[in-house]
């Protein structure tokens, strides 16, 4: 009798202790898959607490705040059961049955698998610190604010929840790097243009090579750029293993990471694995071009044999070889997985220079990860260059050594990049943009 009540006891501490270790697996599988989402970037506001939401993100209508996604019971989202989670993330919809504004990309959830939906609810309830912090409402003005016209575009744009399939024969590999851009990672959410109805045009490059083919507007000042096999704007001229180092260290011989890429590659590529960095680049590697005719990249190395030679009379060579070509070289080659070359860079021969103006104006920092704890930063020239001089140096180096603009950049357009900048900047930060 005492050998059976001591075997079921040893017998329920045993489950007990498995079903423990199995929760511990299930939240830090959860955890992988949130740094795989990169939820950590939208749902933390800068300095505040991990996960607590007050992130503002602007949009053509006003300004939303992310939300608060801690297990806190009053402010967050402790109440949430697993089903109110999932229709929250896959379905884009909030449990008092609001809808969610697509900042959220639920589009891109909708094909998430229910494991990892189970991993992810297990992570947020049970692996992150709970934090009392109320949400904030959106600076969007009555009656653009009212929330049922969003249930009417969700009904029209938002696709139907069907967890991931991989295609008949399709690689493992592939399918695995399919899975990540076009679900958890939710590349198209801004790599992708919009409509004017601001959903994204598709949703997977089965739907057409619109799919990852670039903004169609700036985010925040920024143009995301193209991630197809284009020769000149896209990833055509990247081998699997410069977009490898690219996305685990935001950094390559071509380029380095800007804008908001730097949070991806900081708080969500950096923490994939191998098997997982390898799976997204060999499938970005597979998708063809949006334009299969565009021209391939050429080298000319004129303007590099002029400054060579002291002769800087082009405009916006002086201003560039005073204050660019320390980093960038006079041959715009710059120092590989360092300071960026801009000789042949996607971002410098894309059509919209949005990115290149913000970039002289503001400045940038890719932080130290993982394998490369350098930060990279590129100062910022607004505050000494006035709106014809960014210009100029634009230009200069959008059709400098065999880079080829398509339209020139105007003081105009610097004035208007520069006045929506000071708008997005606190007062203290105003003076990086003050130009002479």
């Amino acid at each position: 009798m005492k050998n059976g009540i001591l075997a079921l006891i040893l017998g329920t501490l045993t489950f007990a202790a498995l079903a423990d270790e199995s929760q511990d697996n299930l939240v830090k599988r959860g955890e992988y898959l949130a740094r795989a989402g990169d939820c950590v970037a939208c749902h933390t506001s800068k300095g505040g607490a991990t996960f607590a939401g007050g992130l503002p993100m602007a949009t053509p209508i006003g300004t939303i705040y992310s939300t608060n996604i801690t297990p806190d019971r009053t402010t967050g989202i402790g109440e949430y059961s697993y089903d109110d989670f999932q229709k929250a993330v896959r379905h884009g919809v909030a449990k008092n049955g609001d809808t969610l504004y697509p900042a959220m990309p639920y589009p891109s959830y909708a094909v998430v698998s229910d494991e990892d939906m189970k991993a992810l609810y297990a992570y947020f309830m049970h692996g992150v610190t709970a934090v009392k912090q109320p949400n904030r409402d959106s600076d969007i003005p009555w009656p653009l604010s009212m929330r049922w016209p969003l249930t009417i575009w969700r009904g029209i744009f938002a696709p139907d929840v069907k967890a991931f399939q991989p295609a008949a024969q399709e690689d493992p590999v592939l399918a695995r790097g399919r899975y990540l851009v076009e679900g958890l990672g939710h590349c198209g959410a801004c790599h992708t243009p919009r409509s004017f109805t601001m959903q994204e045009k598709v949703l997977s490059n089965a739907e057409g090579n619109d799919y990852l083919a670039g903004s169609s507007a700036p985010i925040d000042g920024w143009t995301a750029s193209n991630l197809r096999g284009d020769n000149r704007d896209g990833l055509g001229r990247w081998s699997e293993d410069d977009l490898r180092q690219f996305l685990r260290y935001g950094r390559n011989d071509q380029t380095a990471a800007f804008g908001g890429m730097t949070d991806v590659v900081e708080h969500s590529l950096q923490h994939l694995s191998e098997v997982d960095i390898t799976a997204i680049a060999r499938y970005l590697k597979s998708l063809g071009a949006k334009d299969p005719h565009q021209a391939a990249f050429s080298v000319d190395d004129a303007t590099a044999k002029a400054l060579w030679r002291g002769d800087d009379s082009q405009t916006g060579a002086a201003a560039y070889v005073d204050s660019c070509a320390a980093c960038h070289k006079t041959d715009g080659s710059g120092y590989k997985r360092f300071y960026p070359a801009l000789r042949g860079n996607p971002v410098v021969l894309a059509d919209d220079p949005t990115s290149l103006i913000h970039i002289v104006l503001v400045g940038g920092q890719l932080p130290g990860v993982n394998g490369a704890p350098s930060t990279i930063t590129m100062p910022a020239f607004g505050w000494r260059l006035n709106d014809q001089q960014v210009a100029d140096v634009v230009n200069f180096v959008r059709n400098s050594w065999g880079n080829k603009a398509s339209e020139p950049v105007t003081a105009k357009q610097v004035a208007s990049l520069r006045k929506d900048e000071k708008d997005r900047l606190g007062s203290a930060d105003i003076r990086v943009l003050e130009g002479k």
